[in-house]
């Protein structure tokens, strides 16, 4: 009897699925399993041996500080009221991510960063850094030659020369993992699979594919939640997790979306957005979005709304400058009125403000988002 209910789910799965417009994505790629994720590590450290670029003492005073303390732990003693003009020495915040499932001896990558006014990390060394979680435990111990960029691709632009940083730096499997994290794997009779992105959707059709390989055994909990339920053993559960994160999901449409970024300008649409008709008007420019039924009525369309302008006591001159650009909502997306902005001239600030006038106005059909 099971099995004739996960035949007929199955059927009308297809079934809902067909009916719209879906692309394919694997279990693994689209979600990540609650509990296991990478765990930030942090310390303060010394570089040594660098060429003359490293913290100046006044500037920075807790360089010379933390030298002296480290000194000490080595059994050199040095006065009090001695200043240390060393340039060699910089003073570095140095990060690391412990993976899930580590083991002590493991070696991982570690990232450093000045924090005083060291020119260069360039040629330095790290020294024995300890490493801290969250709860101010040494996980892991860190030490070894730094790698900076050693290429200096100047790019000048807008006046300004952008140079590689030099200020910060890796080192390929630089800490030694000290402590190991525990973790419930294994050891609970459910799973919490977490959707990257959240939608019912594709929770729901997460949920019917598993059930069609394990019956009965997944629950979408949420939009962003679909559980699993197991036996506690790590043999079941890794077995069972291979086989569930190669499972294909049909997913439905993209939600129409523009992304704006403040920061660099770009502007990225997806297929999925849509116009309404509208006309948009920024300074001298004028963008005219509608569809086109036939030719006779787009010209006459045009004519109509130059004498507006022309009612409005605009003289001929500034009629002439305003260039009117005329986009078909035929063509479905966004991309058309965003390439005629930018062959006008229009700046980025001016692209944002006309995108969310649009959006206000009711004829951009997307999700808007500022990042």
């Amino acid at each position: 009897m099971s099995k004739i209910i996960s035949s007929l789910k199955f059927i009308i799965f297809l079934l809902i699925s067909l009916s719209l417009p879906v692309y394919a994505e694997k279990i693994r790629d689209l979600t990540s399993i609650e509990g296991i994720r990478d765990n930030q590590l942090i310390g303060y450290g010394l570089i040594v041996g660098l060429d003359g670029t490293g913290d100046q003492s006044i500037q920075a005073p807790f360089t010379s500080q933390s030298l002296n303390n480290m000194l000490a732990q080595l059994g050199v003693s040095i006065s009090p009221n001695t200043n240390m003009q060393l340039k060699n020495v910089a003073a570095v915040i140095v990060t690391a991510n412990l993976p899930p499932f580590s083991h002590a001896g493991e070696q991982i990558d570690v990232f450093v960063s000045s924090i005083g006014n060291a020119k260069s990390l360039r040629g330095g060394t790290l020294l024995m850094t300890p490493l801290k979680g969250t709860d101010n435990q040494i996980y892991a111990l860190a030490q070894g030659n730094i790698l900076v960029s050693e290429k200096n691709n100047s790019i000048k632009k807008f006046n300004y020369i952008h140079v590689n940083q030099v200020n910060s730096g890796k080192i390929h499997r630089g800490a030694t993992i000290e402590r190991e994290i525990k973790n419930n794997f294994g050891k609970k009779n459910t799973i919490n699979l977490q959707l990257n992105t959240e939608d019912f959707i594709t929770a729901q059709r997460i949920s019917d594919m598993i059930n069609i390989k394990y019956p009965d055994t997944a629950t979408p909990i949420n939009s962003k939640t679909v559980q699993l339920n197991t036996s506690p053993n790590n043999d079941v559960q890794v077995h069972m997790l291979s086989n569930i994160q190669n499972i294909d999901i049909s997913l439905p449409s993209q939600e129409a979306k523009v992304i704006l970024n403040s920061r660099t300008g770009s502007i990225v649409v997806n297929q999925e957005v849509k116009l309404g008709t509208c006309v948009v008007s920024n300074g001298n420019i004028s963008i005219i979005v509608h569809e086109i039924i036939n030719k006779k009525r787009d010209l006459n369309f045009l004519k109509d709304f130059k004498k507006n302008i022309k009612k409005e006591s605009y003289s001929e001159d500034i009629i002439n400058q305003n260039y009117m650009e005329n986009i078909s909502l035929n063509q479905k997306n966004l991309n058309n009125i965003v390439r005629a902005l930018n062959i006008l001239g229009s700046t980025t600030s001016e692209l944002m403000s006309i995108l969310q006038s649009m959006k206000s106005a009711g004829c951009l059909n997307a999700k808007l988002e500022i990042i």
